[in-house]
């Protein structure tokens, strides 16, 4: 196998989903909105800076979509799909994922923003292989925790592994934008920085990575 693996948010978006999602949720007043934005900006920060709790930020954002009915919650979603996340694609997304399909590599989007926010993200990029965070479910709803091993800094590793079951990888290209991610571009045979923020910058230039941008339209 070849595999092609991508990080999503500031990576193949040009944004990212997870945050995005909670102002969404304000701007339909789902969620307090000065305490729940504020709360939002600040895990949002200790994500850029490479400190994330994700355990702590699960029950913060899963646990608030635990109070809101499946059916509102999936109307919501296909609204910020449509409305929120399509305009966000990062102009050159495509094409380099276009380019690996036509290799013939297996792609697979890798994040650490949950299944229910980017199953549909995944299907707009045409990728059908995607690992991310995975909320427990109790009673059909949200309970805030996670189950199994979060898609999260070492642990997107883990869950490769457990997803690659023994398969041998030939050759591996990844990409990401976040500092988060050293672990499994130091795994990829080939290794790349998208639009890296400051951090990954500099740990590529003196790895000597690839650095590109998806930004614009190739």
């Amino acid at each position: 196998m070849k595999l092609a693996a991508f990080d999503l948010d500031n990576t193949l978006l040009a944004g990212d989903s997870d945050y995005l999602w909670g102002q969404f949720l304000v701007s339909r007043g789902q969620v307090d909105g000065p305490s729940y934005d504020a709360a939002n900006r600040r895990f949002y920060e200790d994500y850029q800076a490479g400190v994330l709790d994700i355990h702590a930020f699960a029950r913060f954002s899963l646990g608030q979509m635990g109070h809101i009915g499946t059916a509102e919650l999936l109307r919501m979603r296909r609204e910020f799909v449509e409305e929120v996340i399509a305009p966000i694609v990062a102009p050159g997304a495509q094409a380099l994922i276009e380019d690996h399909r036509a290799r013939g590599d297996t792609l697979i989007i890798i994040t650490a923003t949950n299944t229910f926010i980017t199953r549909p993200i995944a299907e707009l990029l045409g990728i059908e292989n995607l690992l991310g965070t995975e909320p427990a479910i109790e009673n059909g709803r949200m309970t805030g925790e996670i189950a199994g091993t979060p898609c999260f800094q070492e642990g997107k590793l883990v869950r490769l592994n457990e997803w690659l079951d023994g398969r041998a990888v030939e050759e591996s290209w990844f990409y990401s934008d976040s500092v988060n991610d050293v672990p499994l571009l130091e795994w990829a045979d080939h290794a790349f920085a998208v639009d890296p923020c400051p951090r990954l910058r500099q740990i590529a230039e003196e790895r000597r990575w690839p650095i590109l941008s998806l930004r614009q339209a190739s």
